[in-house]
C-alpha cells in the first residue's frame, strides 16, 4: 500500500490550524450549489467562499469539537447539544462576514435564505454538523467517513441525534451509509437550489 492510499488519523483541530484549514474548506466548497448562491460572483469570489467558510468554522471553534486528518486534507465541524446559537445578537455578530461574503446588496436576501434555514432547524438536543469537506485532490479516499466517525461514536454511545443540511446531492449516500436520513428538502428562497435536511438517531452498538 502507498503511503498516499493509508486513511489518515483524525484529531482535533489545534489553534495554529485555522488559518489553513479555512483555505481547505473554502477549496473543497468552491463548486458547492447553495455556497455560490449565496456569496457574490464577482472577481472577489474565491476571498468571498473563504469568509463564508470562516464564518461556520468561528461558530464551532469555541466548542472545541472540530475534527481534521492528519494532514489536514479535510476537516468536520459539530456544534454540541444546547450550543447552537440563532439569537439576534448572534446574527448582528455574524453581519461584517454576511456583508464581505454576499455583498451590501445581497444581505437581505441572505438573511431570508438563513431565517428559512433557522425556522428548520431542530429543538430536540443533538450534535449540529454544521461543515464538513475534503480537499478536491483528497476526494474520494474514504475521508469523509472517517472524519464522521469520532463524533458518530459519541452520539452512538451517549444516545445524542444528530443533525446536518446537505447542500451538494452527491454527499446523501455518504450521510445515508452512516445513519442519516433525509426528513425533508427544503427549496430556499429567491430561486435558490434545494437543501436536504438530515437527522440521524443512535445506532445500537
Amino acid at each position: 500500500m502507498r503511503q498516499d492510499d493509508r486513511t489518515p488519523a483524525v484529531r482535533k483541530l489545534a489553534v495554529s490550524e485555522v488559518e489553513p484549514i479555512t483555505d481547505v474548506m473554502a477549496r473543497a466548497f468552491d463548486d458547492d450549489p447553495t455556497v455560490n448562491f449565496l456569496v457574490k460572483q464577482d472577481d472577489r469570489r474565491t476571498q468571498r467562499v473563504r469568509t463564508g467558510c470562516q464564518m461556520f468554522i468561528d461558530m464551532c471553534l469555541p466548542h472545541g469539537e472540530v475534527y481534521v486528518t492528519d494532514g489536514l486534507e479535510g476537516g468536520a465541524f459539530w456544534v454540541p447539544p444546547g450550543k447552537y446559537d440563532a439569537s439576534l445578537r448572534a446574527t448582528l455578530r455574524r453581519l461584517p462576514g454576511f456583508i464581505r461574503a454576499a455583498g451590501l446588496a445581497r444581505v437581505p436576501m441572505l438573511a431570508s435564505v438563513f431565517g428559512e434555514i433557522e425556522k428548520k432547524h431542530p429543538h430536540q438536543p443533538h450534535f449540529y454538523l454544521a461543515m464538513i469537506g475534503v480537499d478536491p485532490q483528497h476526494q474520494g479516499r474514504g475521508l469523509g467517513a472517517e472524519l464522521l466517525r469520532p463524533v458518530l461514536k459519541r452520539c452512538d454511545r451517549d444516545r445524542i441525534p444528530a443533525y446536518l443540511e446537505s447542500s451538494n446531492e452527491r454527499n446523501v449516500t455518504l450521510y445515508e451509509r452512516h445513519g442519516f436520513r433525509v426528513t425533508e428538502t427544503l427549496h430556499l428562497p429567491k430561486g435558490g437550489p434545494a437543501l436536504r435536511l438530515m437527522w440521524r438517531e443512535p445506532q445500537s452498538l
